[in-house]
């Protein structure tokens, strides 16, 4: 059962629709799709190692959050997100590689 609604911005849409379209991506879009569930029901997953990420925050001044849809890889796949004003509301920013 889902504690949280996740809500995607427009970059996390279009992120999530890139990785969607390449077939040689199947395997990271999986990653991706399992952390979102796992996000979905507690951001605090030990699996996720969210941690604050302070290099961004969202349009309110709201802590953005860093989850990690996959490790030990080279451009491991990152989730950005950030809590809303509305309780129990996540939005993803941004579904990028790490450098």
């Amino acid at each position: 059962m889902a504690q949280f609604k996740l809500r995607f911005a427009n970059q996390a849409r279009a992120d999530l629709a890139e990785l969607a379209r390449n077939p040689a991506d199947a395997k990271r879009l999986r990653a991706v799709q399992k952390a979102l569930g796992l996000l979905e029901r507690n951001p605090r997953h030990p699996g996720l190692q969210t941690h604050e990420y302070s290099l961004l925050s969202g349009p309110a001044g709201e802590k953005v959050f860093e989850a990690y849809a996959e490790n030990r890889t080279p451009a491991a796949f990152r989730i950005f997100f950030y809590y809303t004003a509305t309780k129990g509301e996540i939005m993803i920013v941004t579904v990028t590689p790490h450098p």
